[in-house]
């Protein structure tokens, strides 16, 4: 079933939003919460709007998001505290994955996380399956030259730097150890990220800026994508 906002919000929420994950890092608390639902609601609605029209937006450059519909892509802010030492039953940020398939897709995509003092946008594959993550690496041994020029791009470099995260201390098994590309092939996750200021996202400009970083992205989730396709014989 197509989204659709249940009423008109202001452009930019956005430093509402913040305010509100500020007050709910100091009383991340069962009752304030729920003395603050409705201000919560009305707030993550106004988010999900801002995620379909970035969806609407991205979909013209990456046909894959066509249909894509914000409820299937954000986060839910209630943790998961069944294995988990700190007990607090909030998360302090809003998020979206904007990927086919939505949150849950093993697809390469674009992330929106807004949090106080550590807003950012990211994309690329994280933690992938094991399957698909050996794939991703077979395709970068063989096409690393491709996914070179894209990384070192002044634009996306700028932007995005590299890739982020945990990384084996030897190239895996099944590939040569002076291999080209062997550090790439180290990694765990294929994922990079840019971490902005507050004013970014409360910038009359935001979804612009936004969106014009995200296509820096398009490139490395073609490269992406086409192994997970491949993974799954598309």
């Amino acid at each position: 079933m197509a989204y659709h906002a249940r009423k008109a919000y202001p452009m930019n929420v956005n430093k509402e939003i913040l305010q509100f994950l500020r007050e709910l890092r100091q009383h991340n608390d069962r009752a304030w919460f729920q003395a603050q639902k409705a201000r919560y609601d009305h707030l993550r609605e106004a988010f999900m709007e801002e995620v379909q029209q970035l969806i609407e937006h991205i979909a013209q450059f990456e046909p894959a998001l066509i249909g894509l519909q914000a409820p299937d892509c954000l986060y839910r802010i209630y943790r998961d505290l069944r294995w988990s030492a700190d007990r607090t039953p909030y998360k302090t940020h809003f998020a979206a994955y904007m990927a086919p398939g939505g949150r849950r897709s093993e697809y390469g995509g674009y992330y929106i996380h807004l949090e106080p003092d550590n807003c950012l946008l990211a994309g690329g594959v994280w933690c992938p399956p094991v399957p698909i993550l050996k794939k991703i690496r077979q395709d970068i041994a063989v096409n690393g030259e491709e996914l070179g020029e894209i990384l070192a791009s002044k634009p996306f470099h700028e932007a995005f730097g590299t890739f982020y995260g945990e990384k084996l201390t030897r190239v895996p098994a099944g590939f040569l150890s002076d291999a080209p590309y062997a550090e790439w092939l180290k990694y765990k996750d294929y994922s990079v990220m840019s971490h902005k200021d507050e004013s970014f996202f409360t910038s009359s400009d935001w979804m612009q800026k936004t969106l014009a970083d995200f296509h820096l992205l398009q490139p490395l989730n073609r490269f992406l994508n086409a192994s997970v396709d491949e993974y799954y014989g598309k």
